[in-house]
C-alpha cells in the first residue's frame, strides 16, 4: 500500500478499552531459541527504484521445489531448488503496477501475483491510479505471466490493499480489499468498505464485486478506515477479518461468497488500533491475518487471526485468537513473542500448513536489544495455538536506522514440513529480501 507513504511523505524515490490478553504457557519451552537456518538473500537494491520490499512468498503444492515471490514494486522472484537460489525480473501488465504484491497457488500449480494498477504509468500524476485489482498468472512456476486481468473497475473510486486465497477442495480463487470513495480525503461522505470477488476459471474472469462490512469507514486511511481484509478457506466456507475503530472484525459467507453475514463479530479490541510507530521504521500497522487449518489435525477446521498490538510507546506485541465453531465464538488473544522486555515486535504474518496443520508466524523483535536493531523470528504452535516456541532465524540483526520504507507486510508460506518465511531487511543503505530454508519434517 504505496499510498499512504507518497501523500504524507511526498517522496517520489526513496532507495530505500485496554486489551485482555491470555499469555501463551512458556514453562516448558526456551523464551527464545537461536538456531542456525540457512539465510539466504534473494535480492537486493541496485539503488534504482523503489523496493524491494513488502515480500509475499508461496510454494507451489504440486512441487513444493517450485517457489515465487512478489515484492514492490514490479519484481517477481522464483526459484526452482526451494529457495536455495533465485532469478529476479521485473513484472510488467497494459494495467500497470502498483505495489502491494500478493502471491498465491492453486493445486493444479498455477500462480497468481496480484498487485494494484497503474494503467497511465505515472502513478498519483493519474488520476486513474488505483482504479482496479489486477491478477497476473503463470502456467510455469513463475517464469512467464499473462498481461493480467482487471477486477473491480469502479472510477473514480479507488482500490487498495488486497489479499487472496484458494479454495482447497475446487481451486475457486477468492480476493478481498478496501475500496476508497476518495484515498485521503477527509469529506464524512467519502467511505472506505471491504469488497469480495472470486473467480471460478483460473482467475480468467471475476464476479461482481460486493461489499461484505456492516460499517463502512472513512477515507483518510487510519484507524477508522477499513483496512487489512485477508480471506482464508476451508473449503466449505470463507472467513475474513479486518481491522477498524481499535477492534479486530470478522465476517463468513456459507455460500461461496453470495451473502455474508448480517452482524459481523467483534474477535478482540485493540488498543492501538492498526496504525501506529516503530522507531526507526517508516511506518508500520497491526492489521489482522486469517488464516484455517485444512490438515487432518486435531484442530482441523479451527480459524486463527494474527495481528499486532502496540500496548504502549515502548511495547508492541504479536497476538493470535482462534474459533473452533466457524467463527461463532472467539478465544481470548495470546500473546505470541514470550519474550518478558518492553519492546517492539512486529509486521507479523501467519501461514498454517495444510498437511500438518502446525501454525507458523514470523515477525520483527527487538527484546534482545536497547536500540533499533532487529531480528527476524519464526513463532510455531504444533498443539492448536495453546503455546508457541519462538526462535530467531535471521543470521544477525539489522538496524533501520534512517526510516527506510519497508512496506506494510513481511509473508510466509508452509507446506508439507516445508516453510518459507520472507521479510525485508535494511544494510549499508540498501533494501533486500531474504528466506530461511526450514525443514519442519525432521
Amino acid at each position: 500500500m504505496l499510498n499512504r507513504f507518497y501523500l504524507a511523505i511526498g517522496l517520489l524515490f526513496l532507495c530505500s478499552s485496554c486489551i485482555h490478553v491470555q499469555h501463551s504457557d512458556t514453562s516448558n519451552q526456551k523464551t527464545f531459541q537461536k538456531k542456525s537456518f540457512k539465510n539466504v538473500k534473494i535480492y537486493e537494491s541496485t539503488g534504482n527504484g523503489l523496493g524491494p520490499c513488502e515480500p509475499s512468498i508461496f510454494i507451489n503444492p504440486k512441487n513444493p521445489k517450485a517457489i515465487v515471490a512478489g515484492s514492490i514494486i514490479d519484481f517477481v522472484h522464483h526459484s526452482n531448488d526451494g529457495g536455495a537460489t533465485w532469478q529476479t525480473k521485473r513484472l510488467s501488465s497494459s494495467l500497470g503496477i502498483w505495489g502491494d504484491p500478493v502471491i498465491t497457488a492453486d493445486t493444479k500449480g498455477n500462480f497468481y501475483y496480484f498487485h494494484l494498477s497503474d494503467p497511465d504509468g505515472t502513478n498519483w500524476k493519474s488520476n486513474r491510479i488505483l482504479d482496479r485489482m489486477v491478477v497476473q498468472k503463470s502456467t510455469d512456476d513463475g517464469n512467464t505471466w499473462t498481461d493480467g486481468i482487471g477486477i473491480g473497475h469502479n472510477p473514480p473510486k479507488q482500490q487498495d490493499k488486497e489479499w487472496a486465497t484458494v479454495n482447497p477442495k475446487t481451486n475457486e480463487i477468492y480476493l478481498t480489499w478496501t475500496e476508497f470513495d476518495q484515498y485521503g480525503s477527509d469529506d464524512p461522505n467519502h467511505k472506505t468498505r471491504i469488497l469480495f470477488s472470486s473467480s471460478k476459471d483460473e482467475g480468467d474472469s471475476w464476479s461482481t464485486p460486493i461489499a461484505i462490512n456492516q460499517f463502512d469507514g472513512n477515507c483518510i486511511d487510519d484507524n477508522n478506515t477499513v483496512e487489512g481484509a485477508v480471506p482464508a478457506s476451508d473449503g466449505k466456507n470463507i472467513y475474513v477479518a479486518w481491522s477498524y475503530k481499535n477492534q479486530i472484525w470478522f465476517d463468513k459467507s456459507t455460500d461461496n461468497g453470495k451473502t455474508w453475514l448480517d452482524n459481523d463479530i467483534i474477535i478482540s479490541p485493540q488498543k492501538s488500533g492498526w496504525t501506529f510507530n516503530i522507531p526507526s521504521v517508516n511506518r508500520t500497522n497491526g492489521m489482522p491475518v486469517t488464516a484455517v487449518d485444512n490438515s487432518d489435525s486435531p484442530y482441523k477446521g479451527t480459524i486463527y487471526v494474527n495481528w499486532t498490538d502496540q500496548l504502549s510507546e515502548e511495547n508492541t506485541d504479536v497476538f493470535i485468537a482462534k474459533s473452533t465453531d466457524e467463527g461463532k465464538t472467539w478465544s481470548k488473544p495470546i500473546r505470541v513473542n514470550t519474550d518478558q522486555t518492553q519492546t517492539h515486535q512486529f509486521l507479523t504474518w501467519m501461514s498454517v500448513d495444510p498437511s500438518t496443520g502446525y501454525i507458523y508466524i514470523i515477525y520483527y523483535d527487538r527484546s534482545a536489544y536497547t536500540d533499533s536493531k532487529t531480528d527476524v523470528v519464526l513463532a510455531v504452535s504444533k498443539n492448536g495455538g495453546k503455546t508457541f516456541t519462538n526462535t530467531t532465524i535471521s543470521d544477525s540483526p539489522f538496524d533501520p536506522t534512517g526510516c527506510p520504507f519497508f512496506g506494510d507486510y513481511n509473508n510466509i508460506s508452509a507446506h508439507n514440513g516445508i516453510v518459507r518465511p520472507i521479510w525485508t531487511r535494511y544494510e549499508n543503505n540498501k533494501l533486500s529480501i531474504w528466506t530461511s530454508l526450514i525443514d519442519d519434517t525432521k
